[in-house]
């Protein structure tokens, strides 16, 4: 985390950065200028400027630091507003020798290989005096610059803005993320008085349920007894089932007294008359 100043910190060192690496790269001196496009550029010596022209909220940290206070209203963490830097970087020097150009292809070189604003830059760039009291270099998130495509209509808008001040090219990167952090100091957490560790086998009173396992007590074993008891014993019928019982087997006899007497006729066996046969000499006589 970082204070208020981390801001102007974080252009301070951008500018050191540029100014650390382009410079020997050029074979000349370079002037780099933490400020606005001048209006009336001076091409005799070779000249960057790092202009902070839009501060935004990240969205991706905005809400991370809720909640911030406890249930009594007592703040138990510092909160911290996230932001994203928009830088324009521009170049001025003779163009008859090209020397805008050239520098471009410097910055962005340097900024590609080191994309992570290093500690030593921000160390350096705290010494100033108007930078007195910054701690950008305690913070833990480290600044990332990412390069920023914009098309016409947006690149003339953005100059459009710098009154008076004439187009020269230029490139645009992005630093995030910043912190800032509130000034309130929050409340310590209060030290363990006296650790107590329990140690209690699976199915004891008051023990952790193993993953996948359901709870198991008294009750839901003597449930489970009661309920193997029930389907070994049967159940004895209900009133209305025991007269249906005792009435079936009068109607079974009834019906088998009544279907008797046919059913003997058709199960009688059929006498047949027996006819003589030829030859027999019994007949004859």
């Amino acid at each position: 985390m970082s204070n208020a100043l981390a801001i102007a910190h974080v252009t301070q060192a951008l500018a050191l950065l540029i100014e650390n690496n382009v410079g020997p790269e050029f074979g000349e001196a370079v002037k780099v200028e933490p400020r606005k496009p001048p209006a009336d550029p001076q091409l005799e010596q070779p000249t960057i400027s790092v202009f902070l022209y839009q501060v935004t909220p990240n969205t991706s940290q905005r809400n991370n630091d809720l909640p911030t206070r406890a249930s009594d209203g007592t703040l138990v963490k510092r909160p911290a507003a996230a932001l994203d830097l928009h830088y324009l970087i521009s170049a001025y020097g003779d163009e008859k020798e090209l020397v805008g150009q050239r520098l471009i292809g410097s910055v962005v070189r340097t900024l590609h290989e080191i994309p992570v604003l290093p500690k030593d830059a921000v160390e350096l760039a705290g010494e100033r005096p108007y930078l007195t009291g910054s701690n950008l270099a305690e913070s833990a998130q480290r600044v990332r610059f990412t390069p920023t495509v914009m098309d016409v209509d947006e690149t003339s808008k953005l100059w459009g803005m710098l009154y008076q001040t004439p187009y020269t090219l230029s490139v645009v990167y992005q630093a995030t993320l910043v912190y800032i952090d509130g000034r309130q100091t929050p409340v310590a957490g209060k030290p363990v008085e006296r650790p107590e560790v329990k140690v209690l086998p699976f199915g004891a009173p008051g023990a952790p349920v193993p993953p996948g396992a359901e709870p198991k007590d008294a009750d839901s074993s003597s449930d489970g007894a009661s309920e193997e008891v029930e389907k070994a014993e049967p159940k004895p019928p209900a009133p209305h089932t025991a007269k249906k019982a005792a009435k079936a087997p009068a109607k079974a006899v009834a019906k088998t007294a009544v279907k008797s007497p046919a059913r003997a006729r058709k199960t009688a066996p059929r006498t047949s008359r027996q006819t003589p046969r030829q030859g027999d000499d019994s007949t004859e006589k």
